[in-house]
């Protein structure tokens, strides 16, 4: 009986079909997690790189905005000042134009007042609202005219003072000047009230006649 050794082949055919080895594939494994996790660090990495890039340029930008909105204020600011000097101007404007409210209806007052052969030779303010007036005329009886004038404006307070009268020779034509000064309190009249006018009734439907 002949006997064939075939375990010999048997080996190697089952050491040509075994599968890899413990170690191997744990070196494999190794391999695929390392490539996998410099993949993701490498995507990562640029996604960081993208966002930073695109903070940079929203700084960027916001400075810019900051530089403009600056510029605005600035502006403003001088807009600001430049108001508020017209404003104090109008302002003093208005007060040199209320103060001379005053002197201007004053004087309106005086040159209405003047009887013919009186005129003024001196006006000065010696208080608040009192003020001297110093003239000449013809005779007495005008001086007393001026003053009942004056009061009758209504501007002058009740009573003006005659605070001195001298007469002076004159040579040629032969005759007399009177030199007079009176002293007034400015005091202008109030405005008219405004009152309000009563409303009429109105009928309601269905009243007895």
């Amino acid at each position: 009986m002949i006997r064939i050794n075939l375990l010999a082949g048997e080996r190697a055919a089952v050491k040509k079909k075994s599968p890899l080895g413990a170690s191997q594939k744990l070196t494999i494994g190794c391999s695929v997690i390392l490539i996998f996790a410099g993949l993701f660090i490498a995507w990562r990495y640029w996604s960081l790189a993208q966002q930073s890039k695109e903070l940079d340029a929203e700084i960027a930008s916001s400075q810019q905005e900051v530089t403009r909105l600056r510029t605005i204020i600035q502006k403003v600011q001088e807009f600001e000042q430049r108001k508020a000097q017209l404003t104090q101007r109008v302002t003093l404007i208005d007060g040199l134009r209320k103060s001379q409210t005053g002197p201007v209806h004053m004087l309106d007052q005086l040159s209405r007042a003047l009887p013919a052969m009186l005129w003024l030779t001196e006006l000065k303010q010696v208080g608040p609202n009192d003020v001297q007036i110093d003239g000449q005329c013809v005779n007495e009886t005008l001086v007393s005219e001026f003053v009942n004038n004056l009061e009758g404006t209504g501007y002058f307070k009740r009573s003006i003072e005659i605070v001195s009268a001298s007469t002076l020779p004159i040579p040629q034509p032969p005759g007399q000047l009177i030199n007079f000064t009176l002293r007034a309190t400015f005091e202008p009249p109030a405005p008219p009230t405004v009152t309000a006018k009563p409303v009429p009734a109105v009928a309601t439907a269905g009243a007895k006649k």
